[in-house]
């Protein structure tokens, strides 16, 4: 080829840099909610997220997805999903960093806390893969109401190491487990389910049901075993219904299709249908809708780590690529219109962080009455809002990079895969209006207004916006908003308690530009219009990637 230009002014990539050594909004987080946590391993595993080698696995899971195998060659039944190996290295990585069920077993203190900031990291480099962690992590304690099948499962669901092979449970290293809920005709309404569990005796795990019927959505289907939702006699059921029986033979679980997804590549999603399944009965029969409930609190909360997560991520790559590269004689960062609309994604991230990682630390705290009405408030706020500014934000920080964002090759294709991955969060586990309901019944079941006028307490008296809005939350929550207002009380509850938050943990200029903006109306309807008074160059200071 002939020489016909010169590359350049085309920035460096964000690579080899220890995400969690340059997240100080996180560090500050962590910090206020557990003063004494062991940041260690963060370190460790911020190191490993940001270097070149996971971020090529990343890009390879992605590209060369999973691949349903119904038949081997002989025409036998198998049911197989085969994924590629990067696939593998990333889930050995999480699996490593006990994203999974080790919360619970190791008793560490500060346990929950420690794993979420973990997951909010690992979801800078790769989301998809978290699906499978994220369902293990909420199932692994539910199974506690199967005392013998707690027994035999725990110890692999709560592993380090990870073993994607499908054979019988005791023969393994490591366990996964995942969900099967929502079925055709009902998605979130589960209530309408089909799915049929009928009595089959009763062994050593308990009573023992034939279930046939099927699942829409029913995501890595290649995990060793999973709860499902069936009708029994008595109602809708919690059941465990493993891929390999302890007999050794293979449960009647037949994968149709793989989903086709807007994002979350490399996850498999399936369509399942069971044909006189094995299953045994966990909890008590017919409350299976209670038990569903508090496992999707814990994947609710994921829900809000990761897209907090992917700020971040989306953010860096933005404050990299900016700083780098230059228009009209000066870098894009040091351009007006480009300072604001990067320090405005700079206080929507760190507000993210700070609200995602308040509810995980209420999971440290179940003896704590306080800390139980926060997480049953902020479980479906932090889901709802901090979800829904997802994708906008996703947008605006693609907007930083031009087309170079708007591409899937290399680096800053990254950007492309973000914003695909943006509106699953909000979708998965219960969408805004779900979430919006969630809130109106958790004011019915606590003394909210005194927990949340509690929480917006050390604030008072550091913005008049803040102390507007934190006077009049209380009421609105003990009037009980109607279902019509729901979408907007949460929306004020999450804004409240993150600008309180910042106000504990961020800098002067974090905090008041974030009141002024989004409480005191000092804003306009999309990222990039603060006031001209805004610290612009401290907020982004602090948000640098390096």
């Amino acid at each position: 080829m002939v020489t016909t230009h010169e590359v350049f002014n085309q920035p460096a990539p964000l690579v080899d840099t220890n995400l969690f050594a340059a997240n100080r909004a996180m560090q500050a987080a962590l910090k206020f909610n557990a003063p004494a946590l062991d940041t260690a391993p963060l370190h460790a595993l911020g190191a490993v997220v940001g270097s070149g080698e996971m971020q090529t696995h990343a890009r390879l899971a992605n590209v060369h997805t999973p691949q349903l195998k119904t038949h081997n060659r002989f025409g036998q039944r198998v049911d197989l999903v085969e994924f590629h190996p990067s696939y593998h290295a990333l889930m050995t990585q999480a699996v490593a960093a006990g994203l999974h069920g080790a919360a619970w077993g190791e008793g560490a203190t500060s346990a929950h806390l420690l794993r979420a900031a973990g997951f909010m990291l690992f979801t800078e480099l790769e989301p998809s893969v978290l699906c499978p962690i994220s369902m293990s992590y909420a199932v692994a304690p539910a199974l506690k109401d199967n005392a013998a099948i707690h027994q035999d499962w725990e110890s692999g669901l709560t592993s380090r190491s990870y073993d994607p092979t499908l054979m019988l449970w005791r023969e393994k290293t490591g366990l996964t487990m995942g969900m099967g809920m929502t079925e055709k005709q009902g998605g979130s309404d589960v209530r309408a389910n089909t799915t049929r569990a009928e009595p089959a005796g009763t062994d050593a795990w308990g009573q023992r049901f034939s279930v046939t019927g099927h699942k829409w959505f029913f995501s890595a289907p290649m995990c060793d075993a999973f709860l499902i939702l069936a009708q029994t006699t008595s109602g809708l059921s919690c059941l465990f219904l493993p891929r390999v029986l302890p007999d050794g033979s293979m449960n009647r679980l037949f994968i149709q299709r793989l989903k086709d997804k807007l994002g979350n590549k490399a996850n498999a999603s399936s369509e399942v249908e069971f044909v006189g399944a094995s299953a045994w009965l966990v909890g008590e029969e017919g409350r299976g809708i209670p038990q569903i409930l508090a496992m999707g609190t814990m994947t609710r909360l994921d829900c809000a780590l990761g897209t907090s997560g992917l700020m971040r991520q989306a953010l860096s790559i933005a404050l990299n690529h900016t700083a780098q590269r230059k228009a009209f004689g000066k870098t894009l960062i040091d351009q007006p219109l480009m300072k604001n609309v990067l320090a405005d994604l700079a206080l929507e991230s760190e507000a993210a962080t700070a609200l995602a990682l308040r509810l995980a630390s209420s999971f440290d705290r179940p003896t704590d009455a306080h800390e139980q009405v926060m997480n049953r408030l902020l479980t479906p706020v932090a889901k709802f809002w901090i979800c829904k500014r997802g994708s906008h934000f996703a947008q605006e920080a693609m907007e930083c990079l031009g087309g170079n964002g708007y591409v899937e090759e290399g680096g800053e294709g990254v950007m492309a895969r973000i914003y695909r991955e943006m509106p699953l969060n909000s979708i998965w586990e219960g969408a805004g209006n779900i979430m919006a309901i969630d809130l109106l019944r958790a004011l019915r079941k606590a003394d909210a207004a005194a927990a949340l006028a509690h929480e917006l307490a050390p604030a008072r008296g550091m913005h008049p916006a803040l102390d507007r809005l934190a006077a009049q939350l209380p009421i609105r929550v003990e009037e009980m908003a109607s279902e019509m207002e729901a979408r907007r009380l949460a929306q004020d509850v999450a804004l409240a308690v993150q600008a309180t938050l910042l106000a504990q943990t961020a800098p002067a200029a974090v905090f008041s530009a974030f009141c002024d903006s989004r409480i005191g109306g000092e804003w306009g309807h999309s990222f990039g219009s603060l006031g001209a008074g805004v610290d612009f160059d401290a907020i982004l200071t602090r948000a640098m990637p390096h």
